[in-house]
């Protein structure tokens, strides 16, 4: 006896005539007459299915008539061409297994923002987020094959440090075993570690920022891809990320084109995004926003509304480098050809979607590295807990090396490249200032 698998939604156009299995959820529902048209959704896409009354058993009626929308499903049927059908196939359902009964879905058309959010374990069902969370999948897959075909290792840092950044003023505390610790901010101190024994390597991991931020490219968490590479300087660090950025905007645009028609956005963009990005220098910037009508001095950073209007009119990101040192940390070397400012760089996403890669040179010389500490001190105001750096120190102390790094916000990345209107929809859960559930 053979028994027929179970077929996706997706596959149901290469078995016209033929009977296939579906299982899923009901995502539309109608009727007309003794017929019931159901709208099939799996993790592939939807597909059509018409009962009728006279046509099946009376079980599978009433279990179809009975069904809501969401309720999970089983059934049978043949497949047929009928151009009226969301996806111009229909299947013929000659039986009808009601799994999992739904209550009244709490989810209709043109829900408030807030009711979305509130129900966000719900509406990740929707076609919307189906699709974000697909390419969100593929965009990290993406990056890891990149780093992967360079010959990097990939590395699992703690989220649990003692290790408080500059002032730990950004960072989630948390009582670990009775002594002061925090959520990381960035992995990026254990991968420098990680780089005398393995040379080259990146982590995937959570990072988190306590900053009190209601922009749109702003998470408490997110997901912080982070490389570090022995014997890298900054230019080597920009063409890798150049070519990694474009790699996978061209994997998206070759291999992912049905999630980016569910989406809206245009392939052909994402083609045109590869090396060689635009590169100026952070005085460059200054001036070019100030031709835009800011006025901007010497030290001002750069917030949303600069980051927008430096880059409106750009189609691929946009390097900015030589940031002054009191805009970077300890860890930023110094200019030797400006010594104002920094051996670092920022890459701008076009459009105005923001900084999504922050990247520098790193400081190797024990020397040096102490000297900042110090004017990172003066100059902010601010006293380093040196005993909670002494290993991270001490990679000054045993056979340094040259190397070089930058962390990628992939939220961020996800936002730009799928044009979503906030940071939020690029991660199942967002946690925001204001948010924490579900």
């Amino acid at each position: 006896m053979v028994i027929m698998s179970y077929t996706y939604t997706s596959s149901v156009p290469e078995y016209v005539g033929k009977k296939v299995k579906l299982r899923g959820w009901i995502y539309r529902k109608r009727t007309s007459g003794g017929i019931l048209f159901l709208v099939i959704r799996d993790r592939t896409g939807i597909v059509q299915a018409a009962a009728k009354k006279d046509s099946i058993d009376k079980r599978s009626w009433d279990a179809a008539e009975k069904a809501t929308i969401e309720s999970s499903i089983e059934l049978s049927g043949t497949v047929k061409k009928d151009e009226r059908a969301p996806t111009g196939f229909e299947v013929s359902v000659d039986s009808f297994k009601l799994t999992g009964l739904s209550e009244p879905f709490p989810i209709t058309e043109y829900q408030s923002t807030e009711l979305l959010l509130d129900k966000r374990h719900l509406w990740l069902r929707s076609m919307k987020m189906i699709s974000i969370m697909k390419a969100r999948s593929y965009i990290f897959r993406y990056l890891r094959e990149f780093h992967d075909k360079k010959g990097f290792y990939e590395i699992t840092p703690p989220l649990i440090t003692s290790v408080a950044g500059e002032t730990g003023a950004d960072m989630f505390k948390v009582d670990y075993f009775g002594q002061e610790a925090f959520l990381t901010e960035s992995s990026q101190p254990y991968a420098e570690a990680m780089v005398y024994a393995l040379e080259k390597v990146y982590s995937f991991a959570p990072s988190f920022r306590a900053e009190k931020s209601r922009t749109t490219k702003h998470l408490a968490e997110y997901w912080h891809l982070e490389m570090e590479a022995a014997h890298y300087n900054l230019k080597k660090l920009m063409d890798f990320e150049e070519r990694m950025v474009g790699s996978v905007a061209q994997k998206l645009a070759d291999k992912n084109q049905d999630i980016l028609a569910q989406l809206g956005v245009d392939p052909a963009l994402l083609k045109k995004i590869k090396p060689p990005f635009k590169r100026l220098t952070y005085e460059q910037a200054i001036d070019l926003l100030n031709q835009k009508g800011k006025s901007l001095k010497w030290g001002d950073d750069l917030g949303v509304e600069e980051e927008k209007l430096l880059t409106e009119e750009e189609d691929k990101p946009v390097f900015v480098m030589y940031w002054p040192k009191e805009l970077k940390p300890f860890y930023s070397p110094i200019n030797p050809k400006d010594p104002r400012t920094t051996l670092s760089v920022d890459l701008q996403a076009p459009h105005g979607h923001g900084e999504i890669i922050g990247a520098s040179e790193r400081v190797w010389k024990y020397d040096e590295l102490m000297d900042r500490f110090h004017e990172v001190e003066a100059a902010k105001g601010v006293k380093f807990n040196i005993k909670n750096y002494e290993w991270y120190i001490d990679l000054r102390r045993y056979g340094s090396v040259p190397h070089a790094g930058f962390g990628l916000g992939t939220e961020r990345l996800i936002k730009w490249l799928l044009n979503l209107d906030h940071i939020r929809d690029a991660i199942p859960f967002p946690r925001m200032v204001n948010r924490i559930a579900p």
